[in-house]
């Protein structure tokens, strides 16, 4: 009969030969999941680490002159240009590049994880829950991909941060990257020199991505909306240009979610600080001798300008990368609208 040749037509879809009652709803929906497919997934992860590790990599003078505020204010209290002035004066300007090659590459490899992990756990969401259901429930699909992906990005990358942090506060502390990595393992042990700080990273990254990817996605739907059009009825630039407007508003909002974790972070890689027990103790003593109003304002004016910034500049990188791997990225679609 007529279900037969159906599937001898469309050996890629099986499933159309069901009885209409029994289909899944992706093949009557309006997104076509097909396109979603490793090549999708290997080019948002590169898009991902492209956007991630050029952003962080040329913000490493800053960087560089936040970490030293927040392990010295006392010395540092000239505000941000006037530590650069201090760190070019005592140090040279090369100071300012100390940890580039750690961060570009600590940096690349959490975004191949992030945004390519953002991506995959987003689409597999839409594709199990349906348009109707998804688009319902796409700021807690937002929050939970961006949480799973961040948790994973962060297994690799916390080995590199703790590297990277302990060379800018102790730059003589060994000639290169790979050096440091070997001398904190056979100083330290593995979980004790990369993985002290792990819970902490995960407790300042995982809010801020969550943050970043949700309120991401919510102001880009408010623009589109705003202009009465789909991403897919605008020119690339178009959508560039709403990539890194709603990537300033989710940058900001990351970044004061983040900042009090973000500056306890900081300090509890200093040896010695917060006394010397288990990790939460040391975390609590610092946020004690710190106080909450300045955990979460110290440096934070900077902070929101950098992030701002870096967000912005990595989901338009992101979707440039994207147009330019001719992949077009998947947006949640309102059934209501038939789009």
């Amino acid at each position: 009969g007529p279900r037969s040749t159906m599937v001898a037509v469309n050996p890629l879809f099986p499933r159309a030969a069901l009885p209409k009652q029994q289909r899944p709803i992706t093949i009557a929906s309006g997104e076509d999941f097909s396109r979603f497919n490793t090549m999708y997934y290997l080019k948002g992860a590169l898009a991902g680490g492209i956007c991630c590790g050029v952003t962080h990599g040329a913000l490493t003078p800053v960087d560089v002159v936040k970490t030293r505020m927040q392990l010295d204010p006392v010395k540092y209290n000239k505000g941000m240009i006037g530590g650069f002035r201090q760190v070019i004066a005592g140090e040279g300007a090369g100071a300012l590049l100390t940890g580039l090659g750690p961060t570009v590459s600590g940096y690349f490899v959490q975004g191949w994880f992030k945004f390519g992990g953002v991506e995959f756990f987003k689409i597999q969401a839409a594709k199990a829950l349906g348009d109707e259901k998804a688009w319902n429930n796409r700021n807690g699909i937002y929050l939970g991909a961006a949480a799973i992906a961040e948790f994973i990005a962060d297994i690799f990358l916390c080995p590199l941060e703790a590297t990277r942090i302990r060379l800018v506060s102790n730059p003589t502390y060994a000639p290169s990257m790979m050096s440091a990595m070997t001398k904190m393992a056979s100083e330290e042990g593995v979980i004790g020199g990369f993985y002290a700080g792990f819970g902490p990273i995960l407790f300042k990254q995982v809010p801020y991505t969550m943050a970043k990817f949700a309120v991401q996605g919510k102001v880009a739907e408010m623009i589109y909306d705003g202009m009465k059009k789909q991403p897919s009825e605008l020119s690339g630039s178009a959508n560039v240009g709403v990539s890194l407007s709603s990537g300033v508003v989710a940058g900001v909002a990351a970044a004061v979610i983040s900042h009090p974790a973000d500056t306890l972070l900081s300090k509890v890689n200093k040896a010695g600080a917060g006394g010397s027990g288990g990790i939460v103790s040391r975390l609590m003593n610092i946020a004690v001798e710190t106080g909450a109003w300045k955990l979460c304002t110290q440096g934070l004016g900077a902070r929101c300008v950098m992030i701002g910034t870096l967000t912005a500049g990595q989901f338009g990188i992101f979707d440039s990368v994207m147009s330019a791997l001719g992949a077009s990225k998947f947006h949640f679609h309102d059934p209501s609208k038939g789009h």
